[in-house]
């Protein structure tokens, strides 16, 4: 079952090559980190900013060919645990079905920030990321 959850902060270190996203459950207490990299969470950071790129970004113009092909994105979920690398999924309806889409983790989040849409992560990977701490 997916746990719906909100970023929470962003945590952009300048003398690092590792940038950490925190996301919060919505409907309770847990959060979730994960490491991204510098154009994810640029890219994050300029959305919450409110700036607007005078071209777009990678993650505006990956949003840009959904919708100008009749889809929207409606979700997006982390959904696995491997060998210490989360995976993702985007759901993006276009009509009557829903497409299915694998996505790292990082450019999920920054699709799902530039089109506020809902991100969600698998109650199985908030079970494991909980043991590891």
């Amino acid at each position: 079952m997916p746990v719906h959850m909100e970023l929470a902060r962003i945590l952009i270190r300048e003398t690092d090559d590792t940038h950490v996203v925190e996301l919060r459950e919505v409907d309770g207490e847990r959060i979730f980190p994960i490491v991204i990299g510098l154009h994810e969470a640029a890219a994050i950071e300029r959305r919450l900013m409110g700036q607007e790129p005078p071209r777009p970004q990678t993650h505006e113009l990956l949003a840009a060919v959904i919708e100008q092909m009749g889809g929207r994105i409606e979700r997006v979920v982390i959904n696995d645990l491997k060998d210490h690398t989360f995976f993702a999924r985007l759901m993006i309806r276009q009509g009557d079905r829903v497409i299915d889409v694998d996505s790292r983790p990082s450019d999920a989040i920054a699709l799902g920030v530039a089109t506020d849409v809902p991100i969600y992560v698998e109650q199985s990977v908030l079970d494991e990321v909980g043991r590891a701490e």
